[in-house]
């Protein structure tokens, strides 16, 4: 069944219901407005979706570390939840700093993960919560600039991405 957006119609993957899309980057650049877009297509092509958001995690479980530990310890959280999620037949929308590239490459050769990369070279005001050791994904993820690219452009780029991601049981 295709998916209807103002990017125009993109066949869906086979898989669909059974995919977490996981969005990462620094703060300010474009990961959670991505992620809610994406997350409005999907419901609105008729999936149950439940979007993640680090931020709000981090805020929930009263997490105010941000040492490698206490990044470490709620990227973890996301993804187990993302994981439940996943087994219980919801697409997952999540949008994590997420900046240890171990985590985010072990969390994708369970399967049915989809990393986009999201990053910009504008300044956006966030620059003061940058992660200074954010590790770049460097394999089998969708590449994402918003530095001049609108919303429904980038929603048209991961829309129409390849699954680049080992199709398995999922990480549950």
């Amino acid at each position: 069944m295709p998916i209807e957006c103002a990017c125009g119609r993109v066949d869906q993957p086979e898989n669909l219901r059974t995919m977490i899309y996981w969005f990462t980057g620094q703060p300010g650049s474009g990961k959670t407005t991505l992620a809610l877009a994406l997350k409005a297509v999907l419901q609105k092509a008729g999936h149950a979706v439940v979007h993640l958001d680090g931020e709000f995690l981090r805020g929930l479980m009263a997490n105010r570390d941000f040492s490698e530990a206490g990044r470490t310890r709620n990227v973890k959280a996301g993804q187990q939840l993302a994981a439940k999620l996943h087994v219980e037949g919801i697409v997952v929308v999540a949008s994590f700093v997420s900046p240890y590239r171990n985590l985010r490459e072990e969390f994708k050769a369970k399967g049915n993960v989809v990393e986009i990369y999201v990053h910009t070279s504008e300044l956006r005001g966030r620059e003061a919560h940058f992660a200074t050791d954010f590790e770049p994904p460097q394999k089998d993820f969708v590449d994402i600039d918003t530095t001049r690219a609108s919303v429904e452009a980038c929603l048209q780029q991961i829309l129409r991405a390849k699954p680049v991601f080992p199709v398995r049981g999922g990480p549950g």
